[in-house]
């Protein structure tokens, strides 16, 4: 029976570090952030529509259901009653699916990435799915690295060719600056994306081995024996890539150059939203004066104005403004920690 492909979409993430405008309640795939006001997690949909057609899957939080299916009405959500990290999730969607459909196949998708070619990731997806429909591997895709980046995990294999399927060698965790630069000038690492394509068969048999309470687990809540609320406080939060494809073998990448950005912090934002003739981001009322390579962004009609400033971040939210320096967009998440630890989440 030939296999039936199937997009799986994860959005169940809280966005901590696009705070303000990212809260739990509404977190940053469900934010206006693209071109014309697209959302990440729309994007992400058309995506996986692309090389699944209507069979998609969204997995998200309980708590952001509601607001998730405002957003991309009528698709279909697999609600986790509380996060236990990518490895819980996939395995749910997995086993549901396996359920309907025991020849499934997964294309995995991150709901809170950019893409700007995206012909070209669908070219990239079809043939990482027809190695695993082929050859039952598991299929990832791999970014060809354009900077010495830190904040992402990379891909070691034994050489690159743009659309050319090449064994992973190993996952490598995020570097600092100097392994990063090795790394770029070698051209043996890419830039893990987050995305592959799997069998449900096969990541419920690699859960099996790696993970046999989370494999059982997810059994049972798609057999209906069970209910999630029921087994999910007992599940290891673990990712995805730790429990499964760092274990795995016969991994396999396809190497991408698709203007791919993991929209991680508020300096991903110009890729989204473009920028003018000094190079600031603008979204909402704000005046710049003297001052390059900023971003701002008012949800409202509250105008932002700075003087002499450059390479700064400004964003006013609801209730609250932030103000960091670009170059420690990454730190947002402080502000977040330091919030909680204070009692003010009511800010969260």
């Amino acid at each position: 029976m030939p296999a039936v492909r199937h997009a799986v979409i994860l959005a169940g993430g809280s966005g901590t570090r696009l705070w303000p405008a990212s809260r739990q309640a509404r977190p940053k795939q469900l934010l206006p952030l693209g071109p014309g006001g697209e959302t990440l997690l729309e994007a992400a949909i058309r995506r996986g529509r692309a090389v699944a057609g209507s069979r998609v899957v969204v997995v998200t939080a309980q708590s952001q259901a509601s607001a998730t299916e405002e957003v991309v009405p009528g698709v279909e959500l697999i609600a986790e009653p509380m996060a236990r990290n990518t490895a819980a999730a996939l395995g749910l969607a997995a086993a549901v699916l396996a359920e309907r459909d025991r020849d499934a196949v997964l294309a995995v998708l991150p709901a809170d990435q950019h893409v700007a070619d995206e012909p070209g990731l669908t070219r990239s997806l079809e043939i990482a799915l027809h190695a695993v429909e082929h050859d039952d591997v598991i299929g990832t895709i791999g970014i060809s690295p354009t900077h010495p980046e830190t904040g992402f995990g990379y891909l070691e294999v034994d050489r690159v060719a743009l659309g050319v399927v090449t064994a992973v060698r190993r996952f490598v965790e995020k570097p600092d600056l100097a392994t990063a630069e090795a790394y770029l000038a070698s051209g043996r690492y890419l830039w893990n994306a987050g995305m592959f394509c799997v069998s449900a068969r096969r990541l419920l048999v690699e859960l099996d081995a790696q993970l046999p309470a989370t494999a059982r687990a997810v059994r049972d809540i798609a057999a209906g024996r069970v209910t999630a609320a029921a087994v999910y406080p007992t599940l290891a939060s673990v990712s995805i890539d730790h429990a499964v494809m760092e274990r795995a073998e016969r991994v396999i990448t396809v190497p991408t150059a698709v203007g791919w950005d993991d929209v991680g912090s508020w300096a991903a934002l110009p890729a989204l939203r473009g920028r003018d003739a000094q190079g600031n981001t603008v979204t909402g009322p704000s005046v710049i004066v003297d001052g390059h390579g900023n971003i701002t962004i008012s949800d409202d009609e509250t105008l932002i104005t700075t003087v002499g400033i450059s390479d700064m971040i400004v964003v006013k939210s609801g209730d609250s403004i932030l103000v960091i320096p670009k170059a420690q967009a990454q730190d947002v998440r402080k502000i977040v920690e330091a919030l909680s630890a204070r009692g003010l989440a009511r800010y969260l």
